[in-house]
């Protein structure tokens, strides 16, 4: 693809080039900005290259040749004055184009069945915004032309279940850059949804033996340079507010916070293991060229908890976890997902001993093994405060998105100095667990939306039902239907607009309602309702009562 551009744009500045899990990109600085033609244009030159079957040839350069090489091309250049004094130099050529790469490649471009440029987008040099603006060409390959349909056909399906495009159609929720990136405003639908989200997630956890907490949205700085995020997190946090001549700090993260619930009187060994949990709202910077709906913010909640225990309880609390976490992407619809465990960095800095991680990491993967997941060891992949699990879900296209987090941190005890009193009338230090089952309420809802196309189950639907009068005649009737559905807890709206009965058949399934209820002079008459469903199947007239079981069903049944 840089020889394509280069032989269509021969000033063209070239920056990097990499692959990607499911295509590749290149960044571009070029006189003028991109166009769809261009890539037209460019996708042809791909094609010529490739049937010319030009052979990739490896070579090995000093730093005077590679400097000389790419005399004109500001990026390169930088690249390479940035290469370790040992790190060998090397360049790919096919045909007349050269460019400073490891590799490897394939043999040949005849070896590139099939090719497709995807999308322009702007991206900052080196994904600093102090630095220029280039433009960066997405693309993807396939070993032949059916693997690449089949993958154009998911990524059209991807875009018809873009959460952004949803979530306004849909009219769930909105951004405002205007008054702040990366900051999402619920509308009173997207609301509904995450109530009943978080009212599930608060009655599961009382059940399970957690308790809520609520801990402050800012905290004086002592106690951020007690926990070491001034020190390992800053870049990450925003700027400090000045009150009374001391900063504080929006939080970042909720466990400091917890961690002075605990430490607020004496524990004993008798009050462990101690389970707190809190729906808290956290503040991180992230820059404006990363932020993507709701899928990365600079405000969100995390369904967070911190699990407080002694050594003879960790085992059963890490399996406690582990089914929790089942148990909740089960019940919001996601039957298969991968666990990630990351291992001590074998050279790196680490809080705790090694008697510590041995234990801790040897429980993780224990608990894992026990119950049959499948998972993947990222050896030394571990920050330095503990091993930690990470768990994909997969949706309904077979994407995986990072959700669930358990984590064991041997830093917060040390820095706050966090004991309890064991049987033996001595101070001990408990293990500490992060847990985090959905990650943050945002992301969860954005990959819900995906997941669903916006077709949320009856039980997580904004609108479960909504009553359609055929004519104004039949409007006092409609409101009757709804109060009764009301009262039944059933959430349930009246279409009273001056539309035709067909239109406003349409207008509910747009809006992905699960019930539709047409009530007319007929259905007056008999105490009933038409029933119709958002796939397009007519289950016909039925008494108001059974269309209340109905709709129950479905909530239980979580459909």
């Amino acid at each position: 693809m840089a020889d394509a551009v280069l032989q269509l744009f021969p000033d063209a500045k070239l920056g990097i080039g990499p692959s990607t899990d499911d295509g590749f990109y290149y960044d571009f600085e070029v006189s003028r900005a991109f166009t769809p033609e261009d890539l037209e244009a460019i996708e042809e030159r791909i094609s010529e290259t490739i049937a010319g079957d030009l052979p990739f040839v490896y070579e090995e350069i000093s730093l005077a040749d590679a400097k000389a090489m790419f005399s004109d091309q500001t990026y390169k250049l930088e690249i390479i004055d940035e290469l370790p004094p040992d790190e060998v130099i090397s360049v790919y050529r096919h045909g007349d184009f050269v460019d400073l790469c490891r590799g490897p490649h394939v043999d040949s471009t005849a070896q590139i069945s099939a090719c497709k440029l995807l999308n322009i987008a702007g991206a900052y040099w080196r994904g600093d915004e102090k630095r220029p603006m280039l433009q960066r060409i997405y693309g993807t390959a396939f070993e032949s032309g059916e693997a690449l349909d089949e993958y154009l056909e998911r990524l059209e399906e991807a875009q018809r279940r873009d959460h952004r495009r949803l979530a306004r159609e849909l009219d769930l929720l909105s951004f405002h850059e205007e008054y702040g990136p990366g900051l999402v405003y619920w509308h009173p639908k997207g609301g509904r949804v995450r109530s009943i989200i978080e009212d599930f997630w608060r009655r599961e956890h009382y059940r399970a033996g957690y308790d809520l907490v609520y801990s402050p949205h800012v905290g004086k700085s002592t106690i951020w340079e007690t926990s070491g995020h001034l020190d390992f997190y800053a870049e990450n946090m925003y700027s400090p507010m000045d009150v009374d001549g001391q900063d504080y700090y929006v939080k970042p993260m909720n466990c400091p916070f917890h961690v002075q619930i605990y430490k607020s009187s004496l524990r004993s060994y008798r009050e462990l293991p101690m389970r707190l949990g809190e729906l808290g709202t956290v503040y991180r910077y992230e820059r404006s060229g990363v932020l993507h709906g709701l899928l990365r913010v600079r405000g969100f909640t995390q369904d967070d908890a911190h699990i407080f225990c002694r050594p003879g309880q960790v085992a059963d609390e890490i399996g406690r976890c582990v089914d929790f976490m089942q148990f909740f992407l089960r019940s919001f619809g996601f039957q298969d997902f991968h666990v990630y465990l990351s291992t001590r960095n074998e050279g790196g800095k680490f809080a705790g001993s090694l008697e510590d991680w041995d234990m801790a990491t040897g429980t993780l993967r224990d608990v894992i093994q026990s119950r049959g997941l499948p998972y993947d060891v990222d050896e030394g992949g571990a920050v330095f405060y503990g091993p930690k699990i990470d768990v994909k879900m997969v949706d309904a296209l077979g994407r995986e998105w990072q959700c669930t987090t358990i984590q064991f941190d041997f830093n917060l005890p040390e820095r706050f100095d966090v004991t309890y009193i064991g049987e033996d009338g001595n101070e001990h230090r408990p293990y500490m667990v992060h847990r985090a089952l959905l990650g943050s309420i945002e992301r969860f809802f954005g990959v819900l939306i995906e997941h669903y196309a916006g077709a949320f189950p009856t039980w997580l639907a904004p609108v479960q039902a909504v009553v359609i009068p055929i004519a104004d005649r039949h409007l006092d009737f409609a409101q009757a239907v709804s109060d009764r559905l009301r009262e039944s807890d059933i959430r349930v709206d009246v279409d009273g607009r001056s539309e035709r009965m067909n239109a406003k058949i349409r207008h509910a399934q747009l809006n992905k309602v699960p019930f539709m209820l047409v009530v007319g002079d007929k259905e007056i008459d008999s105490d009933s309702v038409s029933v119709r469903l958002r796939d397009g199947q007519d289950l016909g007239p039925k008494p108001v009562s059974e269309v209340m079981g109905l709709i129950q069903e479905a909530v239980d049944s979580r459909v």
